[in-house]
């Protein structure tokens, strides 16, 4: 029996500075006993609950299932425990896999050295076993293992969502540096936004923040998309749980009113790129998209506004940004009186040319990038 089956206990992996916003969110979901540690959430859940949290949640990248943890000083050692467990009951000969591992403080020191050695104890099972031995996908496998040592404790799990949460789907295309998803999904929490105004993104570029916000106000599971969760590996996987799961998370689904949610950028490939990807998603045909530059918008009043400004190598100089920011800042004091603004940037200077004083600004990482979210209350 592996470890999570005795204690139901998992861990949920999220970014940096998340940690308290994801533990929140995994209670809303039904799990129990939630504990926020370094770049993660360890908690309980049963399998309704964990089916419910890799379907629904959108600030988590991945939830492991812990299947062994033990002392490890050596690669050897490594090896033989990990030749040891019951792959069988989670991988088959048609079946790809892949071992990702992160290593810190330990005797093995290099984090691929250590997958290779967990991949040689898995191939070496089956082949003893079965004289064949399943296939290595990097890329995109049916099964992924992780493989953590910190301190010369080593634990193996499976990844219960099959890869990254953060890819919802309905990326079909995209412009230069687009948000990642789980950190437009954050910023919307931040936001406090229910749907209780309009929201609108005068720079929308491939229109992440607007589908992010289509999901959240109607209710559209983030993994509505994804074909395959890694759970369906697991040996007490029940099928027809999980289809019940999924059926009742679908049956709150609501239709997005018109006119709520809209966006506009001044690149036409970028506003058709956002058209696209919002219309991946119940209600997406819903989102009002527009190609202008916020400089013709007449005027955003009483609206949320959320928006990520291009920047850095989005532009061609520093001085092109500052200008821009300068523009922007001035459109929001004399064009959205009464709105709130969420402004997300890559470089905490750069909020300083905004002519604007924030009611708040909070670090904020899109995909290992540093970055800074900042509030503005438009009076």
């Amino acid at each position: 029996m592996f470890t999570y089956q005795k204690n139901q206990r998992f861990f949920a992996q999220i970014a940096d500075g998340l940690e308290e916003l994801g533990a929140k969110e995994l209670s809303q979901l039904g799990a129990a006993d939630v504990a926020p540690s370094y770049r993660g959430v360890y908690f309980s859940a049963d399998p309704i609950v964990l089916y419910r949290i890799n379907y629904t949640a959108r600030l988590i990248t991945r939830v492991l299932a812990p299947l062994l943890t033990f002392d490890c000083h050596s690669d050897r050692y490594l090896y033989k425990i990990a030749r040891s467990l019951p792959w069988t009951d989670l991988l088959t000969l048609d079946k790809t896999f892949a071992v990702f591992a992160n290593v810190a403080n330990s005797y093995i020191r290099h984090s691929q050295y250590a997958a290779l050695r967990l991949k040689d104890a898995i191939v070496d099972q089956f082949r003893e076993a079965c004289d064949a031995r399943p296939d290595i996908d990097p890329i995109h496998p049916d099964i992924w293992i992780n493989l953590y040592i910190d301190n010369n404790k080593a634990t193996i799990s499976l990844d219960t969502s099959g890869g990254s949460l953060h890819r919802r789907g309905y990326r079909q295309t995209s412009v230069e540096a687009p948000m990642q998803e789980t950190v437009a999904a954050a910023i919307l929490q931040f936001s406090g936004w229910l749907g209780e105004r309009p929201l609108y993104d005068p720079m929308c570029g491939s229109g992440t923040l607007l589908a992010e916000a289509l999901m959240h106000v109607c209710d559209i599971p983030a993994g509505f998309l994804r074909p395959h969760f890694g759970f369906e590996s697991l040996p007490d996987f029940d099928a027809a749980l999980w289809k019940s799961v999924k059926r009742e998370c679908n049956n709150q689904i609501r239709p997005l009113p018109h006119g709520l949610i809209g966006g506009s950028d001044l690149d036409n490939a970028a506003v058709e790129a956002a058209r696209t990807n919002c219309q991946m998603l119940p209600g997406g045909k819903q989102v009002t998209l527009l190609t202008r530059p916020f400089q013709q918008i007449d005027s955003l009043k009483d609206t949320t506004i959320l928006c990520n400004p291009p920047y850095g190598r989005r532009l061609n100089t520093a001085q092109e940004t500052a200008v821009l920011l300068q523009k922007f800042g001035t459109f929001l004091k004399e064009r959205c009186q009464g709105s709130t603004a969420y402004i997300y940037l890559g470089n905490e200077a750069l909020l300083q040319q905004i002519p604007l004083w924030p009611s708040w600004k909070k670090p904020l990482n899109n995909g290992g990038l540093k970055g800074y979210l900042a509030k503005y209350k438009i009076r």
